[in-house]
């Protein structure tokens, strides 16, 4: 899997996705036939399934750990509920 970091600067959620992602995957593909997933600040569902609709995957790591920061010890089911969303956009 290639992890492609479509935007520059710290890691986190991102209110708006700007970058033409469907043309830097396509020049990732020209040089690998590795499955390319995007990644860097997706946080909702609609993000998850526009990058995922131009790529073969959507990776989500901070809008997980500000859950996790949020609610502690309790953190699993709200974890859960919020894979299930994002799970549910891509179908």
């Amino acid at each position: 899997m290639f992890y492609y970091v479509f935007s520059l600067g710290v890691s986190g959620v991102r209110s708006k996705i700007t970058t033409d992602i469907g043309a830097m995957v396509d020049l990732v593909r020209e040089v690998t036939d590795v499955p390319v997933a995007v990644g860097f600040g997706i946080s909702t569902p609609e993000q998850a399934k526009k990058m995922a609709s131009q790529s073969d995957g959507a990776i989500v790591g901070s809008a997980i750990i500000k859950i996790i920061e949020k609610y502690g010890k309790d953190a699993p089911q709200y974890v859960e509920a919020y894979v299930k969303e994002m799970v549910n956009a891509l179908k």
